[in-house]
């Protein structure tokens, strides 16, 4: 295994988010303890000044070295987090100060490769390292990004995407998944499940693995729709057509699809999908239910219809999701 020392750098500036840059360091940090590597990573914290950085969590962090003298060196991974302000009708905006994105534009031409950790990527995206590229960030400003750069690719769904050198991830808690994904490409998949499990994060997740869940989803408007999803989650067993559903809502077909599509931003085959994979994850993750069982119960009907539905949606199959996500012993 390599010895050579792998210089990391994270980017400090006033408001930035505490976990986006204190995630990251944890998990190279478990490297050396998890390998007979003598070096692994050495990981520093750069800012305008080595005066003390106010997190948006409140916290000070002390920088080790000036932009400046961070350009100075070679740096293998040039890690860019992010900041955010909320407007006073709970808006939130990403911070782009311009000489932060300055010096990140003259980093990153001297690092072997770049990555951003959530809000991160509307920095990358303002110094020009995103152009042509698709990338992702935290959900809430995915459509700001895509709005303020139409030349980016922007997929709000992954948890991280590599496209070359650039890694963008979303957030918060993605930095781990990011980071581990990091180590997988210099360590190895072996060392990255063996960090994780010090993470207690049961195994690393792909990069296709979704932001979101089901219940997660942003909460409809209208009494009609919420006892809409409620009645799926209730009866993901049975048939839950377009038919049956609008039956149930007592509203016309068309009509159904237009309330789902401007409540949901989905049609109603593909919300009660999303809610059947959900279920299909917990009893992979937390039962010994075989897969028959599993497509049975969940509305699939059968394995075939399960394994579709997580390729399109999770880019995996239910067989590759419960080796990764399953906490139950086998």
């Amino acid at each position: 295994m390599s010895t050579v020392e792998r210089f990391i750098v994270v980017v400090l500036f006033e408001g930035v988010d505490l976990l986006d840059v204190t995630g990251p360091p944890e998990v190279f940090s478990l490297v050396q303890r998890e390998t007979d590597d003598a070096t692994g990573y050495r990981v520093v914290l750069a800012a305008a000044t080595t005066d003390p950085v106010t997190t948006s969590a409140g916290v000070r962090i002390l920088p080790d070295l000036t932009f400046g003298e961070a350009a100075a060196r070679r740096i293998d991974t040039l890690l860019v987090p992010g900041a955010v302000e909320v407007d006073s009708r709970r808006r939130v905006h990403p911070l782009t100060d311009p000489a932060v994105v300055a010096w990140v534009r003259t980093l990153a031409g001297n690092a072997r490769r770049v990555a951003s950790v959530c809000v991160g990527a509307h920095i990358l995206a303002a110094a020009g390292l995103l152009d042509g590229r698709r990338a992702t960030t935290h959900w809430s400003t995915a459509q700001q990004l895509a709005a303020d750069h139409p030349e980016i690719e922007v997929d709000a769904d992954p948890i991280f995407i590599r496209e070359g050198n650039v890694w963008t991830g979303a957030g918060i808690s993605a930095c781990l998944d990011l980071s581990l994904a990091l180590v997988a490409e210099d360590f190895g998949e072996t060392v990255a499940l063996r960090v994780a499990r010090q993470l207690v994060m049961y195994l690393k997740r792909p990069s296709g693995q979704s932001q979101f869940s089901v219940p997660l989803e942003p909460v409809s408007t209208t009494r009609r729709i919420e006892e809409l999803r409620l009645h799926i989650t209730r009866n993901l067993a049975g048939p839950l057509t377009v038919a049956d559903l609008a039956a149930h809502a007592h509203v016309g077909e068309r009509q159904l699809t237009r309330i789902f599509k401007a409540e949901l931003g989905m049609t109603p085959s593909a919300y009660v999908e999303s809610a059947r994979v959900e279920r299909a994850r917990h009893q992979l993750e937390a039962t010994d239910a075989t897969l028959d069982r599993i497509a049975s119960g969940c509305g699939f009907g059968t394995t075939d219809t399960l394994v579709r539905a997580f390729r399109r949606t999770l880019d995996t199959t239910p067989t590759e999701y419960r080796l990764r996500f399953r906490t139950v012993p086998g």
